[in-house]
């Protein structure tokens, strides 16, 4: 079978397609014939050697969707011939074929297509993980996205209003902002909107002594100081992502009683694990979550995937395809 295989740190161009041989299940695993990969910017770290040694070579990534092809020793959740999409592999997400634990598989309920079953994975789950476990958020609360058009953006303009919040999302362009309107923001604007605190306090019908309660940050190392000017008493800042250092005035926080709280998926127990997934099964099933597909490429093509996911300006998830279907 083809998958992507990396044999050594470096740029997009180390991803190279070669043949490998076909994964099999053993107990508690299943085997999944992939129709769809979703791309995310932390496979792109790894790829370059931000996050520290790897075992060569590897294929990426852990968010896909396809049909179950095989099942190990102990596994009855799952039959073969199952929809089912991933948040996580043994074997890695960039090939036609992977191996995954049972408890990373979850069932695609029919009304999603298998492209939207890989844009969910990660996004979806680091957007409930942040909003509901690291941020504690409940209905009736002011919610800002940051960079609300991307994968987990999106995913969480679409939870928060389910869920009863009051959402404020930031966008590069009008296309953008139209966008997050079209996922459920009640209002959107730019991303220096935290540098203008008052004007923050009355798109949200706010007074001079209220802010927000939860801001959902995807590039602290840019906005993290204006975020702490603009929360609530007792609001958060759930840090999804960086990019740099920063410079902040602790007493920003200290006057507010504010927290700044880091948010990685995989520090999920396992208990939140199973709620996060559970959740997002149930959205896809009822319609309320709706993966945006900002790029459709091909397996073969996951070097320029790289790219864009870093550089380029698609809204939603990059999504590549392995052609099987």
């Amino acid at each position: 079978m083809r998958a992507i295989r990396v044999h050594g740190f470096g740029g997009p161009e180390v991803l190279k397609v070669e043949d490998v041989a076909e994964p099999r299940a053993g107990r508690g695993q299943l085997v999944v014939r992939v129709e769809a990969v979703g791309v995310n910017p932390v496979e792109t770290y790894i790829r370059s050697g931000k996050y520290g040694p790897m075992q060569f070579p590897y294929t990426p990534g852990k968010d896909a969707a396809g049909v179950v092809e095989s099942v190990g020793e102990g596994v009855t959740e799952f039959k073969v011939g199952d929809r089912v999409y991933t948040d996580g592999t043994v074997t890695g997400a960039y090939a036609e074929k992977l191996l995954a634990e049972v408890g990373t598989v979850h069932r695609l309920p029919e009304r999603a297509s298998f492209e939207q079953g890989a844009a969910v994975g990660v996004p979806a789950g680091v957007a409930y993980y942040a909003l509901f476990y690291r941020g504690g958020g409940k209905a009736g609360e002011t919610v800002l996205v940051h960079g609300g058009t991307g994968g987990v953006g999106t995913m969480a303009i679409q939870m928060a209003r389910a869920a009863g919040f009051f959402v404020v999302a930031t966008a590069g362009d009008e296309q953008g902002r139209r966008l997050v309107l079209e996922q459920g923001a009640h209002v959107a604007t730019d991303h220096k909107i935290t540098e203008r605190a008052e004007e923050l306090r009355l798109l949200t019908g706010g007074s001079a002594s209220r802010g927000v309660d939860i801001i959902l940050e995807m590039l602290a190392n840019v906005n993290l100081a204006s975020d702490l000017r603009v929360l609530n008493r007792r609001g958060r800042v759930m840090v999804i992502g960086s990019r740099g250092t920063v410079e902040i005035d602790p007493r920003e926080g200290m006057k507010r009683d504010a927290d700044i709280r880091g948010v990685m998926l995989g520090g999920a127990t396992p208990e939140e694990h199973r709620g996060i997934y559970g959740a997002i099964t149930a959205g896809l099933e009822a319609g309320t979550l709706r993966p945006v597909i900002g790029m459709r490429l091909k397996l073969e093509e996951a070097a320029r995937a790289h790219q864009e996911v870093m550089e380029g300006e698609s809204y939603g998830k990059i999504v590549m395809t392995t052609g099987r279907s």
